[in-house]
């Protein structure tokens, strides 16, 4: 059995006595300053998003799948069709790719004829939020 030498007993024992004091670096009060402008801005934000209508909006669905091939999917999408816009969404436990932002069910299924001769089993969907 190895015996402590003196300077490692101190050591030891320094090092015990810091680390059992109550430390406190800051005292726990938080003040925050604001602009009046920045509330100004959020609810101008409000209004905008209020009287946007994604509801209302009909999408086409042309990948679900895993997370690398959907990404896939949509490059080779955006560079055949560059005048539509695509994203992907998650939803559990897929990714999916959706196309399109149409106004109406009779644009939207116009579009989808065109869509189906590359994409045999795109769909059309009309998301909820």
């Amino acid at each position: 059995m190895r015996i402590l030498t003196l300077r490692n007993a101190i050591l030891i024992a320094s090092f015990l006595g810091v680390s059992c004091l109550n430390l406190y670096a800051q005292d726990g009060n938080l003040t925050i300053t604001q602009d009046d402008k920045f509330e100004q801005l959020l609810n101008e934000k409000r209004k905008i998003n209020a009287s946007i209508t994604v509801n209302d909006r009909y999408k086409i669905q042309i990948y679900n799948g895993d997370s690398e091939s959907s990404k896939k999917t949509l490059s080779e999408f955006r560079r055949d069709f560059k005048n539509y816009d695509g994203t992907i969404v998650f939803s559990t436990p897929t990714y999916k790719v959706w196309i399109g932002n149409f106004k109406s069910r009779i644009e939207s299924e116009r579009n989808l004829v065109e869509l189906k001769k590359r994409y045999p089993n795109a769909f059309l969907i009309k998301p909820n939020k």
